[in-house]
């Protein structure tokens, strides 16, 4: 993962706080597990074996993964710009609508589009970004281009 990850400050700590529950807690937990299962006997018939086998990978996966993340993490607060950044919640109206939808664009780990929080990284995104209040934009979507109008930014 070269390129920046952009993250909200709550973002930030909360994925710090997984990362460290994950290697003081859970890495301790499935170590017992591991040791619990090889007691049992036959490791090739031990299905608590390879069960904790399993999630041991998947914890040190995650744990890998958030490590990348915090490492090239890039802090975000959108406050006293009038352009589109990581970290603006914009309005827009999108081209034939009437009604006006609000997003906050994140980056790649906090995007939720149930909860409005588009990626930096998306194709809407990387086409608001740099935008300005009152400007139009338009990108590529399957069904063809989409284009829509900044009304504000916050």
């Amino acid at each position: 993962m070269n390129e920046s990850e952009y993250l909200t400050k709550e973002k930030f700590d909360a994925l710090s706080e997984e990362l460290n529950y994950l290697k003081k807690t859970k890495r301790k937990e499935v170590a017992e597990q591991l040791e619990y299962a090889k007691s049992l006997g036959d490791l090739s018939e031990n299905a608590e074996y390879h069960e904790a086998r399993d999630t041991q990978g998947v914890v040190e996966d995650r744990i890998q993964k958030l490590e990348a993340i915090l490492k090239s993490a890039t802090i975000v607060s959108s406050h006293g710009t009038d352009m589109v950044v990581v970290g603006s919640v914009i309005t827009v109206v999108k081209n034939g609508d009437k009604g006006e939808k609000v997003y906050t664009i994140v980056g790649g780990e906090e995007s939720d589009l149930a909860s409005g929080k588009i990626s930096v990284h998306s194709p809407f995104g990387e086409a608001v970004v740099g935008k300005k209040k009152g400007q139009s934009f338009s990108y590529e979507a399957p069904s063809g281009p989409i284009a829509y109008k900044i009304i504000d930014i916050k």
